[in-house]
């Protein structure tokens, strides 16, 4: 495997901003070289190929490297919810949820802290694992897909399934909402690396995925003509060799920027969407049920931050072990 890439300067993510993370300078995702966790649960509200019977083992890093407007986990994506770990906890975290049942270790939002997760999911694979027990099942890469080429680099022999989002390839709407104009493009060179680096296969029962890329797009009310420009984009570069998850669930959340969208997705543009999936030729993959409430927003405040129905705590920021 390659070695991991150094915090000083932090150059991991797109932004480069050159933070001196070891020194305890915040950089842009406003972390230093600790890896911070808010929370790990045996989640169930992954698409269908993540969950299965046994749920998936969501991994809730603190940071982030992006900052979009409205992001339903500011808690933890801004304001700094979470507690620093080091590799060993992080490691008997993933053994945990793969010792409940866990059809795989789910890192979200990890782009910021590449190197300590590659060295946690190193430990957690090897002889380092608690009481001898080593992770078996696969690892996802749940992110925003704003991630260099260097760091998927580093771990293109760690993660199994890549479950990148694809916001938008409209510049105008990423410097609006996520607080860069470059996302497109640099979304759309990560996803076609991770296809590169996973092909589709399924575990030979069950229907979970062991390896792949599901893209996932939230479309957002308002602004569909993104979401066509991202479903033609997926037409012509992942149909065959990834899975799409258009989802619907956009919330108007606060804090949120001036000028988001105000509003659910409603029927028209619901219908919208099914026709231009239908026009595309888009059918391997998920489409999430108009949604109109929010009450899946998590609170990491809670010991469980997700419903009871949606979620089994296992680790929070707070309490540790539960």
């Amino acid at each position: 495997m390659k070695d991991t890439l150094d915090f000083s300067p932090c150059l991991l993510c797109p932004r480069r901003c050159g933070a001196d993370r070891a020194a305890g300078q915040g950089a842009y995702c406003g972390e230093t070289v600790e890896l911070r966790i808010a929370s790990a649960s045996i989640h169930r509200g992954e698409e269908p190929a993540l969950t299965g019977d046994g749920g998936s083992g969501t991994v809730f890093i603190t940071g982030c490297n992006l900052g979009c407007v409205f992001c339903q986990n500011y808690q933890i994506s801004r304001q700094g919810m979470g507690r620093a770990v080091k590799t060993e906890e992080f490691a008997a975290i993933a053994l945990r949820l793969q010792e409940l049942g866990a059809e795989n270790i789910n890192i979200v939002t990890g782009s910021h802290a590449v190197p300590a997760i590659a060295a946690g999911i190193d430990a957690a694979r090897g002889s380092a694992g608690q009481g001898g027990k080593r992770l078996d099942i696969p690892v996802l890469w749940n992110s925003s897909a704003y991630e260099s080429l260097e760091a998927l680099e580093v771990l293109k022999d760690r993660v199994d399934v890549y479950l990148p989002d694809l916001k938008t390839l409209d510049a105008g709407i990423s410097a609006r909402f996520f607080n860069t104009p470059a996302y497109g493009e640099t979304a759309a060179a990560a996803i076609l690396r991770m296809m590169e680096y996973r092909p589709l296969r399924y575990k030979r029962s069950g229907g979970i995925l062991e390896s792949g890329v599901i893209v996932r797009h939230l479309a957002l009310p308002g602004y569909l003509g993104s979401t066509r420009g991202v479903l033609g984009w997926f037409a012509e570069n992942c149909r065959g060799r990834a899975l799409l998850s258009l989802m619907t669930q956009y919330s108007p959340v606060r804090p949120a920027g001036e000028g988001t969208p105000g509003r659910f997705l409603n029927e028209e543009e619901y219908d919208t969407l099914i026709r231009w999936l239908e026009e595309f030729g888009i059918d391997d993959g998920f489409c999430q049920e108009l949604a109109g409430g929010d009450e899946w927003l998590p609170d990491f405040r809670r010991e469980n931050p997700f419903s009871s129905d949606l979620s089994l705590p296992v680790w929070h920021w707070r309490f540790g072990f539960i």
